[in-house]
């Protein structure tokens, strides 16, 4: 049996540090995993701060120290159709996390979860947010990414499963 994409769509505030971040690091690792031609993977801000601007010079240059070229990405707001389409509206901190849930109607509440829930390393499934590191140093933008990583790799695991539930 054939299946339609599965869409997944990774949510900050602004979308220029950590969704897009995790969008490019997401990105990867399918593309990795051969998924490439079935998974959607875009990435938006609850505020429309910065459209149109690629990702933080800084969350570019850190992602592409790690392999995540992220130059191609473009920030744009959060859209209706966006929580209609998506199977997977992953959010980086609580704020977002409310912002989002109180825009959607009640039947696509189960495709909202923050990123770090999916988390597989011990050491971070206890943090609830994935910090936002735009006043932040270096490290900051280090932090981030090794929490994409993680959080990317237990989401892959999770649409594997959606993926072969279509099949």
């Amino acid at each position: 049996m054939a299946y339609d994409n599965i869409s997944v769509l990774f949510i900050c505030m602004g979308n220029i540090c950590r969704s897009p971040t995790a969008e490019g690091v997401f990105r990867h690792k399918v593309r990795a995993a051969g998924l490439i031609d079935h998974i959607a993977i875009d990435s938006a801000g609850t505020h429309n701060y910065h459209p149109g601007e690629p990702p933080d010079a800084r969350s570019q240059h850190h992602a592409l120290r790690r392999g995540y070229d992220l130059s191609d990405l473009r920030a744009r707001a959060l859209r209706e159709a966006d929580i209609e389409h998506a199977d997977f509206l992953v959010v980086m901190d609580d704020l977002n996390y409310s912002t989002v849930r109180s825009r959607m109607a009640d039947d696509h509440q189960h495709k909202l979860r923050r990123l770090t829930e999916l988390c597989l390393i011990d050491a971070h499934k206890s943090v609830r947010e994935v910090p936002d590191p735009y006043y932040g140093e270096r490290a900051d933008f280090e932090r981030v990414l090794d929490l994409v990583e993680d959080g990317c790799d237990g989401l892959l695991a999770q649409v594997r499963l959606a993926i072969d539930r279509e099949t």
